[in-house]
């Protein structure tokens, strides 16, 4: 990916949300922030709340209008809280965050990504000069997210799309190699224990089933299994003792 992603907030009236975009904008790599016609007075809240991301905020770009904000952009996005799903009254289809990121790895260029005001996000004329509109799933009963959670959802998208080989990253969680071999002695040597134990025979396949559903969702390392067969032992060994009692 090497599109040059610049945040543009239109008319924000909460100088706190301001601060939190440029922190968000900071975590996830975006390159530039610009804010159109702000109603809030990006005072000590806004750098409060900004903490790293102040280099961001200190270094905004301030503009009177939506035309002058988006000049010189290679691509318009813009964010809105309307699935548009098939209606006519937009030029295009929203897309997820997840999407777009994909949608961003393979283009080169300045990118624009807009977010409207917290009252009332952006305007049909605004939504219409976009190429592309993004639009968060939500619950249908309250789909309108915080200015600030919004940019980060929408940036988080973007950045994972990037890669685990994107060198300025933090690294994802490691790959976890399975291991069928110890998953199924373990399955064998609790089958035996349950045998040895008297466990009743009409509940054992069950038991057993039980076993490999939580460890088909737990995914155990090779270490923890080692534990489990470790423990399944110390088990054994008294009913090995005392194969009468």
């Amino acid at each position: 990916m090497t599109v040059r992603l610049e945040v543009i907030l239109v008319r924000p009236k909460e100088d706190g949300n301001v601060g939190a975009v440029a922190r968000a904008a900071r975590n996830f790599g975006a390159d530039r922030l610009a804010i159109v016609a702000p109603r809030a007075s990006l005072g000590p809240e806004a750098h409060r709340r900004a903490m790293a991301g102040g280099v961001l905020l200190r270094s905004a770009r301030i503009v009177p209008t939506f035309d002058e904000a988006v000049r010189g952009a290679d691509f318009v996005i813009g964010t809105t809280d309307l699935s548009t799903g098939r209606s006519v009254s937009y030029l295009r289809r929203s897309v997820s965050p997840e999407r777009l990121g994909e949608i961003l790895r393979t283009l080169e260029g300045n990118v624009a990504l807009l977010f409207g005001p917290e009252d009332n996000g952006l305007g049909r004329s605004e939504l219409a000069r976009c190429d592309l509109l993004v639009h968060i799933p939500a619950r249908r009963e309250f789909p309108t997210l915080n200015l600030s959670h919004a940019v980060a959802v929408v940036l988080y998208a973007v950045h994972r799309a990037k890669g685990p080989e994107d060198p300025e990253s933090t690294p994802a969680p490691e790959l976890l190699e399975l291991n069928g071999r110890e998953k199924e002695l373990f399955l064998t040597r609790i089958g035996g224990l349950l045998e040895r134990t008297g466990y009743p025979v009409h509940k054992r396949k069950g038991l057993l089933l039980l076993f490999r559903r939580v460890l088909g969702r737990s995914t155990p390392t090779e270490a923890e299994y080692r534990m489990l067969l470790g423990f399944v032992k110390s088990l054994e060994r008294p009913s090995k003792r005392h194969p009468h009692e």
